[in-house]
């Protein structure tokens, strides 16, 4: 596979396991629709591969959301409506790709599996 999309989220937040599903399929659905759609057709006729990271602060992830600018990768920062768990306004997660993978690693590449 030549493609994937990662999303990576807060390890400081304490979500429960389907308020932390929600914030990952919000963040592949906002990184996806800022993608090349050459680029996204590419990804899907693959299999669709996404892999979800995690970083221990908001800080970090803005910092990710940087780099990733910087790569010219297509990326989206995650803020919760705040029905549920969390405050309103509250940054979960960050979404970046699809793209190729060789991209994506270099930003990506040394953070830990959720």
């Amino acid at each position: 596979m030549e493609y994937k999309q990662c999303i990576v989220i807060r390890g400081d937040l304490k979500l429960s396991k389907g308020k932390l599903a929600v914030q990952v399929a919000h963040a592949v659905v906002l990184a996806m629709e800022r993608a090349d759609k050459s680029m996204v057709a590419s990804w899907k006729s693959e299999g669709q591969k996404k892999v979800v990271l995690k970083v221990p602060t908001v800080q970090d992830l803005f910092r990710l959301r940087e780099e990733a600018d910087q790569a010219g990768l297509p990326a989206a920062i995650v803020q919760d409506a705040g029905l549920t768990e969390i405050p309103p306004g509250t940054v979960t997660a960050l979404g970046i790709g699809p793209a190729l993978n060789r991209q994506i690693d270099k930003v990506t590449g040394k953070l830990s599996l959720v």
